[in-house]
């Protein structure tokens, strides 16, 4: 999880493929397990690890990795923020060589890091005269872990808190062994060190690692960048800018401000298109640039909604026209989606503020804003209008794509194109694509009845000339992609699973494991096939509660936590019932999966939160007691249970790399490729688990 976190925000490329260090993490504890015999030396885990954090440490290093984003995206066919372009055939195939040639050196250093932890934890649990304790403290471990890092974030510590901890984790484990103790140690202490490095900023004015993402604010060179604000970055790049647009500083300064746009930035424009607006609803407010716009235009009553609560915090302390202070704004840390789904509230202007993602939500492919811009969305938002309501929809689209998405998804639900037009980038604001919807003759009213206002649109009308092709498929709460083009697996995703295998065949080599699967037989087959299922069926778990309860990072590890209490809970019933027909079990998991496909769970969004979690949280979890109850007879008389263990997480590698298939077939669909694998593990259930003659573990090899 900490690798995960730290990698996807430091190389951004992997923000946006968080699934790519899952998988390799994966792949390695499994090679773990299946070498368990070999020598464990730790010092092989903390060097590669060194290695990594040598490399964030180093700024021209570091600097050279973060572009590995930029060199990926030349590729075009799915969406990435500050992406090259290449109008040479010959540049996009070297920037793309160069860009995986980057991502496997990154990758093969992960795969390092766990193969050694793997073959502790397959040693572990071979030599465990009680094979369901033994798992049941794994998963204990893991639970534990998780809400260490939910604390971590709580609290906004850096990674190099997070190395502290791994360090006194890993300590006890080099104490334990008491061999190469001295040089183990001096590997963890120069790890601390140099993370510590690694977290520098130079320039910055606040760096913050909220519980979502890297936020940095610095103060722009007014020569450099055309103007002087403070800017935001998230994962280092651009991403908000704190702007002062009171009268007396945009009078003060005419050569930067044209006076002829005061009170005409995307931050006013959403208050003008209502003749009367008391009530203003933000998402994705910000740091506060577009509160500060509802109150420079006289709105009485504005609920700002923002996911992150580090920017709510930046926008308290650095915005200079302090909206966040005043008794007008009420601020609501929560997910648009989430919000939508629990306000009784109606309001006269809703406006989607700057929403757009540099992240991905965890397990998943879909970015923080995926289920912000779908139908179901878009509707329940409309719902929550007064009469004669506005909704200002701003979104600054790479592709003109997007922009015909989010135009076709506003068409559908009001019944009438939207009004759109280009706002550049000025001192106002970094502009973007706004979109008018709701009652549209109050609308068109407002705006023939405000010259200042019609000259300005009617300008930026005939100066941004654009078609929008009318031609794109609209996201919804099953094919949220808002960033794919049409529903395909997007050429990056195929060469990194290219780049997956690669890596598999040097890993196989390097720790001396070619013979791995030579040898598998049913069981490998069986446990392989419920990893591959189990997360999966974590994913859909994850994407649906998203949906409901909200996309938020205290939601995804509640979910987490409840897969691993599951399985504890799988782990009691499976000591106390040991002659239970496992096949009852099957028959019930895959009657639920089949079920979870036809229940949408969005109706039950609009009961009371904690009712719904409930409700949610049940569904969702409740196909992983079987699952695990499945497993646990299973591991419990299996003959090498670190084999079992290793083809377990070889299949939820595979697993990982299948979830690309929502891209085609939308998350729901999931479900019955779900079923089907857990289909597969019963026809290779081990009826004689003896019969299988699995690797019996031999002596083992002292840990070093």
């Amino acid at each position: 999880m900490m690798l995960i976190r730290w990698i996807g925000t430091e190389i951004r490329i992997f923000a946006y493929l968080q699934n790519t260090i899952l998988v390799v993490c994966f792949l390695g504890l499994g090679l773990g397990c299946f070498t368990c015999r070999k020598p464990i030396r730790l010092h092989q885990s903390l060097v590669p690890l060194g290695i990594l954090t040598l490399f964030m440490s180093i700024p021209i290093i570091r600097t050279g990795l973060a572009y590995i984003s930029e060199l990926l995206s030349v590729l075009r066919d799915f969406t990435i923020w500050a992406s090259t372009f290449s109008n040479s055939p010959w540049m996009t195939i070297i920037y793309v060589a160069i860009g995986l040639i980057l991502s496997y050196c990154v990758l093969i250093l992960v795969v390092d890091v766990f193969v050694p932890i793997g073959r502790l934890l397959g040693r572990l649990l071979d030599d465990h005269p009680n094979t369901i304790f033994a798992y049941s403290v794994n998963i204990a471990g893991s639970l534990i872990g998780t809400w260490l890092f939910v604390i971590l974030s709580f609290f906004y510590l850096p990674p190099f808190w997070w190395f502290a901890v791994f360090a006194v984790i890993m300590s006890i484990f080099i104490i334990w062994t008491r061999v190469n103790w001295r040089i183990n140690i001096s590997l963890l202490i120069a790890i601390i060190v140099l993370s510590w490095f690694a977290g520098q900023v130079p320039g910055a004015l606040k760096v913050i690692w909220s519980p979502y993402q890297k936020l940095v604010v610095t103060k722009t060179d007014r020569n450099a960048f055309g103007f002087g604000d403070l800017l935001v970055t998230v994962n280092n790049t651009g991403y908000q800018l704190i702007s002062d647009l009171s009268e007396i500083h945009v009078f003060s300064d005419p050569e930067m401000y044209d006076p002829e746009l005061e009170g005409l930035s995307q931050y006013d424009i959403p208050l003008l298109l209502h003749p009367d607006p008391n009530n203003y609803l933000i998402v994705g407010a910000g740091t506060g640039n577009d509160a500060a716009g509802g109150l420079r235009q006289g709105v009485e009553n504005i609920t700002a909604v923002e996911i992150d609560p580090a920017i709510i915090s930046l926008g308290r302390t650095y915005h200079p026209e302090q909206p966040y202070s005043s008794p007008a704004v009420q601020i609501v840390n929560d997910d648009a989606r989430s919000f939508f789904a629990t306000t009784k509230q109606k309001f006269d202007v809703i406006s989607f503020g700057l929403l757009d993602s540099h992240t991905m939500t965890a397990m998943t492919n879909s970015r923080l804003d995926h289920y912000v811009y779908t139908q179901e969305s878009i509707q329940r938002a409309k719902s929550l209008l007064a009469d004669g309501g506005i909704m200002v929809l701003t979104f600054a689209p790479q592709e003109l794509y997007i922009a015909d998405r989010i135009d076709k998804v506003l068409e559908d639900v009001f019944g009438e194109a939207p009004i759109s037009f280009l706002i550049p980038t000025t001192p106002y604001g970094w502009g973007g694509v706004m979109f008018i919807a709701g009652d549209m003759k109050v609308a068109e009213q407002q705006i023939s009845q405000n010259q200042k206002l019609k000259a300005y649109i009617d300008s930026l009308q005939q100066a941004h000339l654009y078609t929008l092709p009318n031609t794109t498929q609209i996201t919804t709460d099953d094919w949220p992609y808002l960033y794919l083009e049409s529903p395909k697996i997007p050429v990056l995703f195929l060469l990194l699973a290219g780049l997956i295998i690669l890596i598999l065949f040097r890993s196989l080599r390097r720790w001396d494991s070619s013979s791995v699967f030579s040898k598998w037989k049913r069981t490998h087959w069986h446990f392989f096939f419920l990893g591959a299922a189990f997360l999966l069926l974590e994913v859909q778990n994850i994407s649906k509660a998203s949906v409901v309860l909200g996309n938020t990072w205290i939601v995804n590890a509640v979910i987490v936590s409840g897969v691993l209490i599951m399985a504890l809970l799988a782990n009691m019933l499976a000591y106390k019932f040991p002659k239970a027909n496992v096949y009852y079990a099957y028959i019930a998991l895959i009657i639920i999966c089949l079920g979870l496909y036809f229940i949408d769970l969005a109706k039950f969004a609009f009961l009371p939160y904690t009712l719904k979690a409930i409700i949610i949280g049940g569904l969702t979890t409740l196909p992983m007691l079987f699952s695990g109850f499945i497993f646990t007879r299973s591991f419990a008389i299996v003959l090498g249970k670190s084999e079992a263990l290793g083809a377990n997480l070889i299949g939820s590698l595979v697993g990982a790399l299948l979830q690309t298939i929502t891209f085609v077939v939308g998350i729901k669909a999931l479900l019955l490729i779900i079923a089907g694998l857990y289909i597969l593990s019963m026809i290779y259930l081990p009826i004689n688990a003896a019969s299988e003659n699995l690797i019996i573990p031999a002596k083992a090899e002292q840990a070093s």
